[in-house]
């Protein structure tokens, strides 16, 4: 009986230690797998994290490179306008000066050599030639002489006669505005079709057109060297 009860008691105790250390395998293991868990975990938060941090750098150079380039527009903007505004007060200052000679003796004389360089350059036989309300009596005084000019011009450089007739126009709605216009004339051929316009404002205008590279290499080329 004593024998067979140590038996049993054996018998337990095996069992016991099997279960005691299959437990403790058990435990060893979900540690085991637990801690690659928790470094697998770790390690891709840590990446996660990192990743983040590289795109908010990225978004923060983009965002650096984005408020660069825009302040750089804007003051090339600045830059830009400030030389449209200082070329348009250079016109302004050149059509004041120019607009000047309608109150000097020689401006019928330019008037008359306005007149003829514009026949020169429509050549019309029927021209009408339009100015300002006050100017014109100047160019009714000079029209027929300015007409006569153009005649021998033509006729020495080609040879060829011509009688160009040559009106002043009398219709106040064809005037040139005085505040569009400071002196000088338009003609006018062919019912208005052909125009040459010889206004002291449209010779500014070119002569601006023309000298402009000069003007930039002066005012800005010649200032960054």
């Amino acid at each position: 009986m004593s024998g067979g009860t140590n038996q049993i008691r054996q018998m337990v105790n095996f069992i016991l230690q099997e279960a005691h250390e299959k437990a403790n395998e058990i435990r060893i293991k979900t540690e085991h797998d637990f801690n690659i868990e928790k470094q697998m975990l770790v390690h891709n938060a840590k990446l996660a994290i990192a990743e983040d941090y590289k795109q908010k750098d990225r978004e923060r150079e983009v965002s650096e490179r984005i408020a660069r380039s825009t302040a750089v527009g804007d003051a090339r903007v600045t830059k830009m306008k400030l030389r449209d505004d200082l070329l348009t007060k250079l016109v302004t200052t050149a059509k004041e000066s120019v607009a000047g000679v309608v109150q000097t003796p020689a401006y019928p004389e330019l008037v008359k050599k306005l007149v003829v360089q514009g026949l020169i350059k429509i050549e019309e036989d029927d021209v009408e030639v339009r100015c300002r309300a006050a100017d014109v009596k100047i160019c009714e005084s000079v029209v027929a002489e300015a007409a006569a000019l153009y005649a021998e011009t033509i006729k020495a450089a080609t040879g060829q006669v011509v009688k160009p007739k040559v009106k002043v126009n009398a219709d106040p709605k064809k005037m040139l505005p005085d505040h569009k216009c400071c002196g000088g004339v338009m003609l006018t051929a062919c019912h208005g079709r052909i125009v040459c316009d010889n206004t002291l404002d449209a010779r500014v205008a070119l002569v601006y057109d023309e000298l402009l590279p000069t003007i930039r290499e002066q005012l800005w080329d010649a200032a960054k060297k």
